[in-house]
């Protein structure tokens, strides 16, 4: 079993506190029927480092705040995101290609606030579209976020990774 360590303590603050960043940083695109929430690049966080899991959930139980769903999007949208963390990090540790784990991994925190956030702004009374026009419409919000962006802090991390293998970045 791994345990805590400084390193990891560190490091789950730091991926919560640049998660509550960029969200609030880009509030107006990172809320609402239509989203696109860049903070979310940062789920294929877990590929990595398990801690950041958690740190991921943190991060967006403090962003929801600040949303105008609150009641729902702190008891959905946090708890998506926290489900959505475990599923990535299984991904990770399942699959050792550098490529089909990046696209694997994206998928869970794709799906899952694609279906779930829709449900958050049906609950607060803000559902402007149909449930599944909403869960496309959030999707591709999730992806357009998720490929580019974490496309590009996933694969600059692998490469630090393979560039510096002994890094302590990568040491459990």
């Amino acid at each position: 079993m791994n345990k805590f360590s400084t390193a990891k303590i560190c490091r789950a603050g730091i991926v919560a506190s640049v998660y509550f960043i960029l969200t609030y940083f880009f509030q107006a695109i990172s809320f609402g029927p239509i989203q696109l929430r860049v903070a979310e690049a940062l789920t294929i966080l877990p590929l990595f480092f398990i801690e950041s899991v958690p740190a991921l959930f943190i991060g967006c139980l403090i962003s929801n705040f600040f949303s105008g769903f609150l009641l729902f999007d702190i008891a959905i949208g946090a708890p998506t995101t926290l489900v959505a963390g475990v599923m990535t990090y299984v991904i990770g540790k399942a699959i050792k290609n550098k490529y089909l784990r990046f696209v694997l991994g994206a998928i869970p925190p794709i799906l899952a606030n694609a279906f779930a956030v829709p449900l958050v702004i049906w609950l607060s009374g803000g559902l402007e579209y149909t449930y599944m026009v909403q869960v496309a419409i959030i999707g591709l919000g999730q992806a357009l976020a998720i490929f580019p962006l974490g496309g590009l802090l996933y694969f600059s991390l692998y490469s630090l990774k393979d560039n510096n293998p002994n890094s302590s970045i990568f040491k459990n």
